[in-house]
């Protein structure tokens, strides 16, 4: 009596964690992923990318030459167009979410997310990049303020992830001041435009520390 007791308490609360675990998961709000949208916060826009933005894009870069540094894998003005191919090949694949970056509805730049993992759910936000005009304004803030933010309150996330080559401080320090925590260095997990096979700087942001830096980029935005 007392065996078969024990069996059924055991088998009941084994029931109830496995209903518990269930109710954990059903209250993560699914991922459209990547259903386009646009986000907009004051001036700045940000659109589903298109192959018409590469004549805008190539103008916003300017005299900006990616190729002088070795590292970089911002593409080169000739060369956006197929970029931007091959980031719209990825999308249709639920694998990248592309967008144009407008400030006062002139296209500056671009970002994406990427890399979706809806099991977690997670995501990276990555390929950023901003034609000297726009840099120094607070549009990359306002940027990743609208990403993260669709990130975290609409889709749900768990974390959401940054990588950028270890050589790029200047990548590097645009990261750490959104408040992204420092995860560790990637070895030999992407190639420049070279050919060389070099590391990554991967930081986060997990959705306990989201509040905190939702606050902080709030502050970045009203104090520069």
């Amino acid at each position: 009596m007392l065996t078969r007791l024990g069996q059924a308490r055991r088998c009941g609360s084994s029931r109830e964690r496995s209903e518990a675990a269930s109710r954990r998961v059903a209250r993560v709000p699914r991922m459209a992923f990547l259903d386009p949208a646009t986000l907009e916060a004051g001036p700045v826009r940000l659109e589903p990318l298109t192959l018409q933005h590469a004549g805008p894009l190539a103008e916003a870069m300017g005299d900006d030459r990616p190729a002088d540094l070795w590292f970089a894998r911002t593409p080169e003005p000739a060369d956006l167009a197929a970029d931007i191919a091959t980031k719209l090949a990825a999308a249709e694949q639920g694998q990248w979410l592309p967008f144009v970056v407008l400030q006062d509805a002139v296209p500056v730049g671009s970002t994406s997310f990427l890399h979706p993992q809806a099991e977690i759910p997670s995501v990276e936000i990555g390929a950023t990049w901003l034609g000297p005009a726009a840099r120094r304004t607070g549009v990359n803030t306002a940027a990743k303020s609208l990403l993260l933010t669709h990130a975290f309150d609409v889709w749900g996330c768990r974390r959401v992830t940054f990588r950028a080559t270890w050589w790029n401080r200047a990548s590097r320090a645009a990261i750490e001041r959104i408040g992204a925590s420092f995860e560790g260095r990637i070895r030999n997990d992407r190639v420049t435009r070279e050919g060389l096979v070099t590391d990554s700087a991967q930081y986060a942001i997990t959705d306990a520390e989201w509040p905190a830096v939702r606050r902080h980029l709030q502050f970045l935005r009203e104090h520069g």
